[in-house]
């Protein structure tokens, strides 16, 4: 196991909750710790939460107090604290908060509704020392609450409180009094003779009574500590280590790994496989109407290309999760082949298809596990899920390419073309376009199951999936401008890409007369702006002509129209050729309307996706790479790629949205790097990625949902899963992909600046410019001199 050298002060996530590995999780009630270091009044070394909003906040901070010298701010420690390990569920820090007094202390979560600490105190002196130890909580509790109190339970001294349902309770061991001081507190007076030690420890626990709170943490009192935090360092010590002479580069990674198990829950009888939530946060966890089902998006579900993120940060010492993941998918599936696009915990369902990266998760758990039996087992359902693309509901124009139904199958929360809600996009209908990024995802997954197919012996399918994967292929190369560099959207019908035309505005109701040709049909865009922020009881008349000369009448009702802050945004069902004129009822004087044509030419993150397919050819994705991924004005940024190329100098919020680096889709884009055998500007987003991702570290002491391409900024949700470092790009770059401690793949050369070694569970792979050497847990090694794809194992 790795030992962490950290300088004091270095800044970390340490958040504690109950880690599914060793112990219950409980979804629908988990309360999420904070160590925070110096903050908060007073400045202590405090354990926080809120159980999930249900108070404003309990602190639980020590007290060291010897004659007159009372210590409790870290920053009047005779030395300063070191974090001696962290875990998902266990941190430990060592620190002297007196001359020649040395504390360590360990916190513990064993479950969902209680934390636990051990503190050893040793008289490092030459003298007998005097020291009194005070536990203090301060408890600030929602309305009708009361705050932590004095209690005694039998002979037993203990605090208790409440708070909106729960009933915390402090127990102290050693016979512990209550205090008299300012704070609430338990308190342990202790004679140490010169180098001696004692160790105490307590347990707050909180359920919904005091009884049942006391008898909680009287229970685990009593576990036997020293087996817990040694299996609890034993089943984290077989994580990946990554060595690369930069500390705080490897300190990242490590806390990703971390960061990614903290996120999981055990599976329920709705959900039955472990599932994950996007953030942990002593905020969270506590769902007011018992189930799960009132949680926000942070926590109601697990989404494709999210669930391909943590794979790659699970694998390979936890496949048995990763296809766990892959089956909370599958097990949505109905006869015809739908599967959900984000199951929950809960029995959360979407009512949305998933994304077409689940035959792509197959295969990367595959590839690691090399489990033949595991893809005969999910092969017809993959095969189902991939040829339901295909029906008529997601296919209008019957042309063989599927449409998006919404734009959070894209994996962009707020997509920048299809986002309703954000003033800053144009709000056009998803479903009226054809799109390069979904066009190469299945793409990806027909060329995959065509693998799988010839591997599980089930080759009946392959000739039709070959056809719809040509299909695709094509589709997407004739999306190809090469004016911009870059792949385009096209309409779903005209199969045109077009640029955007404002055709004009007007306030009120009323007639909008155009009178105009198209060169190519077009489809309409509409963004109607109440006076009042309210909605309309609004009907529109589309009046014009349609591609075969006839003429049209499109009458669009409120019912079909989505308001949002007294904002509507309108995209036509219909083409037209030539336009006559628009009619507008139940507008009122002040709302403005502005007509436009759907234009298709934005460029963003999602378009690039045709390179990590494979779809590109290779002329195209030099082009492809130079002119537009590496290039600063388009997607380059300092920090990562950047979620659209466009700027938008008038609009702050679109531009700082525009320069969001969003790390899952980096990653796609970077696999295709390292496909196309570009592993040196592979290399160089990924260290890109990692400035933004250290820096936030070593600022905020947390990882970010999205950070700014230009300044490196964290922005978001604090230690959202989509902001951890990228592991797996990491390790795909150097050309290191592990199978077991006795098997691995290695490729290519090490395409960055600096040696690099990977060790897992006795397996060491030390990574030199030219050179690679790999060592086995048995001490055999084998040196490899040149860049061909290897397999390297022991026999």
């Amino acid at each position: 196991m790795r030992s962490w050298n950290l300088k004091p002060g270095t800044p970390l996530p340490l958040l504690l909750g109950a880690d599914m590995r060793f112990g219950a999780t409980d979804y629908c009630n988990d309360q999420t710790w904070e160590l925070a270091i110096g903050n908060g009044e007073p400045p202590a070394l405090a354990l926080m939460t809120t159980y999930g909003l249900r108070a404003r906040m309990l602190r639980i901070f020590p007290h060291f107090v010897e004659g007159d010298a009372s210590i409790i701010d870290p920053a009047t420690f005779t030395s300063p604290l070191h974090i001696k390990h962290f875990y998902p569920n266990l941190i430990g820090v060592i620190f002297s908060p007196l001359p020649g007094i040395n504390v360590e202390i360990e916190y513990w979560v064993p479950d969902s509704q209680v934390i636990a600490a051990r503190t050893k105190i040793s008289n490092a002196s030459a003298k007998q020392r005097t020291i009194r130890i005070e536990w203090a909580t301060t408890l600030n509790p929602l309305p009708g609450g009361q705050r932590m109190i004095p209690a005694d339970v039998g002979m037993t001294h203990i605090l208790s409180g409440r708070t909106e349902g729960v009933a915390p309770v402090l127990y102290l061991s050693g016979g512990a009094q209550h205090g008299s001081g300012p704070f609430t507190s338990l308190i342990l007076d202790l004679e140490l003779s010169p180098k001696e030690s004692c160790f105490t420890t307590w347990a707050l626990a909180s359920l919904g009574d005091v009884s049942s709170s006391y008898e909680l943490a009287r229970n685990i009192m009593v576990r036997n500590w020293e087996a817990e935090v040694a299996r609890i360092a034993h089943i984290n010590s077989n994580l990946i280590e990554v060595h690369t002479g930069d500390q705080n580069l490897d300190l990242a990674f490590t806390l990703a790994q971390n960061r990614a198990l903290g996120l999981l829950f055990q599976g329920t009888n709705k959900l039955t496989n472990p599932s994950y939530v996007a953030t942990r946060l002593p905020d969270m966890g506590f769902s007011y109407r018992g189930d799960g089902t009132d949680y926000s998006h942070l926590w109601n579900g697990q989404t494709p290309l999210e669930t391909w993120f943590l794979i790659n940060l699970l694998l390979p010492t936890y496949p048995e999760i990763a296809q766990g993941l892959l089956f909370n998918f599958l097990n949505t599936q109905t006869p015809e082949g739908f599967v959900d696009w984000k199951p929950g915990l809960a029995g959360q369902r979407s009512q949305i298809l998933a994304s077409p990266l689940l035959t792509s998760l197959a295969w990367r758990i595959y590839q690691t596990t090399e489990d033949k039996a595991f893809l005969v087992q999910i092969y017809p359902s993959l095969l189902a899920f991939v040829q339901h693309w295909f029906e008529a509901a997601y296919d209008r124009d019957a042309d063989g390419i599927p449409e998006w139904n919404h734009p959070m199958q894209t994996g962009l929360d707020e997509h920048p073309l299809f986002s309703t809600w954000q003033s800053w996009s144009p709000g056009i209908d998803i479903t009226s376009v054809e799109s390069p990024d979904l066009c190469a995802s299945l793409y990806q997954e027909c060329m995959i199951l065509v693998q799988i197919a010839r591997l599980v012996e089930r080759e009946e399918a392959i000739p039709s999936l070959q056809a719809l994967a040509d299909h695709l292929k094509t589709a997407v190369e004739a999306a190809w401008d090469e004016s911009s560099g870059c792949y385009h959207y096209w309409d779903r019908e005209s199969h045109y890409s077009s640029k955007q035309e404002l055709l004009g505005t007007q306030r009120g109701a009323g007639e909008f007369i155009i009178h105009r040709l198209f060169e190519q049909p077009a489809r309409l865009q509409m963004e109607i702006r109440s006076s009042d922020e309210a909605t309309r009881p609004l009907q529109i008349y589309i009046h014009g002509s349609a591609p075969s000369g006839g003429h049209r009448v499109e009458k669009i009702d409120s019912e079909e129209m989505r308001w949002n802050m007294g904002r509507c945004r309108i995209t036509s069902e219909r083409i037209y050729s030539a336009l006559e004129h628009i009619e507008f009822q139940g507008l009122v004087d002040g709302d403005q309307v502005s007509i436009s044509t759907v234009g298709h030419t934005s460029r963003d993150i999602t378009s690039l996706l045709p390179l990590w397919a494979g779809i590109t050819s290779p002329e195209r994705a030099r082009s492809l790479v130079k002119r537009t991924i590496t290039n600063p004005k388009i997607f380059w940024g300092t920090f990562g790629l950047r979620t659209c190329a466009d700027s938008h100098p008038k609009d702050p919020e679109a531009e700082l949205h525009c320069k969001n680096v969003y790390i899952p889709y980096n990653c796609l884009i970077g696999e295709g790097l390292v496909r196309y055998g570009n592993y040196k500007k592979a290399s160089e987003l990924v260290i890109r990625i990692m400035k933004a991702v250290v820096s936030s570290m070593q600022q905020e002491g947390t990882f970010r949902r999205v950070y700014n391409s230009e300044t490196g900024q964290g922005n978001g949700e604090r230690n959202a899963l989509s902001g951890l470092p990228p592991l797996g790009l990491f390790l795909e770059v150097l050309g290191v992909r592990i199978l077991n401690p006795q098997r691995v793949i290695i490729s290519g050369l090490n395409p960055y600046p600096w040696p690099v070694t990977i060790k897992y569970q006795g397996l060491t792979v030390m990574r030199q410019k030219h050179k690679t050497m790999v060592i086995f847990p048995n001490g055999q090694n084998v040196t490899i001199k040149n860049s061909k794809t290897q397999i390297v194992g022991l026999e």
